[in-house]
């Protein structure tokens, strides 16, 4: 039941996003309101988030409701794995971020690690795809699909950016503390399998 509460607000929002998008009646869109204010309520009450920040995320979503897609790179060197320190929350992460409208994820996945570590890289292979929901991440208001690329190092030199404040490779047994709404520990334990084991077939929930 831990979880139950962020699976329903999230269904009865998609529900709501996905009424209100093709409704045309004035009932019909009072009540896909309604049942956004409910999902509202949901979210904000077990998220301890305040109810208008909640309202005002949901009702910015318009059309048809699809999943988010978020990209991460897993760069590797001498057996350690590149991560960035981020300013929001003070804890490391593999590089990424969401993907944009008008790119592919791979190319969104290198210009992220670009942007945020000062690398060039290459993206060689799909490690992973994951439903976030699946994975031990604290919540979130939306339901977000999860890629993770191998990526070869290419170029470049460590530098920090507007959203992140340190560089650095670690080993697999010293990572430092992880910003686990991006990437979790489970996570980079299984992107060293796939590193020592190439052959790996890509994950996917």
């Amino acid at each position: 039941m831990e979880t139950k509460w962020l699976e329903w607000a999230q269904k009865l929002q998609a529900i709501a996003q996905n009424g209100l998008a093709y409704s045309e009646g004035p009932f019909d869109i009072e009540r896909y309101k309604q049942l956004r204010a409910i999902a509202t309520e949901i979210m904000a009450t077990y998220s301890n988030v305040e109810h208008s920040y909640v309202l005002d995320l949901f009702s910015r979503e318009v059309g048809y409701a699809t999943p988010k897609v978020g990209v991460r790179a897993a760069i590797f060197r001498d057996n350690t794995i590149l991560l960035v320190k981020e300013r929001a929350d003070g804890c490391w992460t593999l590089p990424g971020g969401w993907a944009d409208v008008g790119e592919s994820p791979s190319e969104v996945v290198v210009k992220e690690v670009y942007e945020e570590s000062g690398y060039h890289v290459r993206a060689i292979k799909l490690l992973a795809v994951y439903d976030r929901n699946k994975q031990g991440h604290p919540p979130f208001p939306f339901y977000v699909y999860k890629l993770f690329f191998h990526c070869k190092l290419i170029g470049g030199s460590p530098s920090s950016s507007s959203e992140t404040e340190e560089v650095n490779f670690f080993p697999e047994n010293a990572l430092p503390e992880l910003s686990i709404g991006r990437v979790t520990a489970a996570q980079i334990t299984r992107i060293f399998q796939h590193y020592r084991q190439p052959d790996l077939p890509t994950d996917f929930d």
